[in-house]
């Protein structure tokens, strides 16, 4: 859903780069500089895990920063056991399960959903209520869910058995039980739900990607910049979506939308990838932290050791792994 602790940048630099590639000034949907904003020193903080299992990591966090969800394993009998791991206020709760595959996020009323495996098919989960089960399908090579928001809204995508081609899904809250085609762009996924239910995906082809937003009532536009050969979302959180577009240069330009005014500004470059952004429009991917152009590296890296930032809260708790003599959760508070 989805890394930091290097230097400061000059506030800009990317939002410059973007702007000047795209020739356009300061205008709505047009990549704009941002004067940024210093950046608070995160402080690392180890979470709890099972002490027998050889690998785990924090996943996902809600938006109120209560809920952590993650992944385990550990070897019982020879054969590798899939745990499912959820801290509540620290709090964790280990459970035994064969279809949690991997977490992919976490509501503020605990409900965890992430991906598995069914007969070799992709299936998605739920964990709600101390219960793991599997969510409801359409007839599908595979589905994948990609997140849930706070009304219990799960959003996803499935692939046709006949075209090879993705399809956006949505479970609605309203509907226990159910799912649907999303009224979307027919081919692509969904890629973040906030919330207040606008839905953010990727359309078109592998080659051309397009992205696109949906508002709560229903409207679909356009998700880009002007210039972009193309561009694929990754994620959203309040009015933000992060993601990156294709300029026509010899590499991709990573970017964050501001969904209402449709707005864009170009981030840091050194991050490796993108996984995450919160209402406050902090973003975190790889090993870095960005408050608009600039960012700096989460601590805990170093020789020998590396960290990733998964996802983080509206509050600015970061969660992910570090991964030195094996992997383990983290957070990242004060960020």
């Amino acid at each position: 859903m989805t890394q930091i602790a290097r230097r400061r940048i000059l506030a800009g630099v990317a939002a410059g780069l973007l702007t000047a590639a795209l020739g356009v000034a300061s205008t709505p949907g047009a990549a704009t500089a941002d004067p940024g904003r210093s950046i608070r020193l995160c402080a690392l903080r180890p979470l709890a895990y099972p002490a027998d299992s050889y690998r785990a990591s924090a996943d996902a966090i809600d938006p109120s920063g209560r809920y952590i969800a993650g992944s385990g394993l550990r070897t019982t009998g020879g054969v590798n056991q899939r745990l499912l791991l959820v801290w509540d206020g620290g709090r964790l709760t280990t459970v035994e399960s064969a279809i949690t595959d991997t977490v992919v996020d976490v509501n503020s009323s605990g409900v965890v959903v992430g991906n598995g495996w069914e007969n070799s098919i992709g299936r998605p989960w739920r964990y709600q209520a101390g219960r793991v089960e599997f969510l409801p399908v359409v007839p599908s090579y595979g589905i994948w869910v990609t997140g849930i928001n706070g009304a219990g809204d799960i959003i996803g995508y499935g692939t046709s058995a006949t075209t090879n081609e993705s399809f956006p899904l949505l479970w609605p809250a309203a509907r226990p039980g159910t799912v649907e085609v999303l009224d979307a762009p027919a081919t692509g996924q969904t890629d973040g739900i906030t919330e207040d239910g606008t839905i953010v995906g990727t359309g078109g082809s592998f080659t051309e990607p397009t992205g696109w937003v949906r508002t709560p009532d229903g409207e679909v536009r356009e998700l880009t910049v002007p210039g972009a050969r193309s561009a694929r979302v990754l994620g959203a959180g309040g009015r933000y979506a992060i993601g990156w577009v294709d300029l026509g240069g010899p590499n991709t330009v990573k970017v964050r939308w501001d969904l209402t005014s449709g707005a864009s500004i170009g981030i840091d470059p050194r991050f490796e990838w993108l996984t995450d952004v919160n209402r406050h429009g902090v973003v975190v991917g790889g090993d870095r932290i960005s408050r608009g152009t600039g960012s700096v590296v989460l601590p805990g890296g170093g020789t020998g050791v590396g960290i990733g930032a998964t996802a983080i809260s509206d509050n600015g708790i970061v969660v992910g792994f570090q991964n030195g003599t094996r992997i383990s959760p983290v957070r990242w508070t004060g960020c």
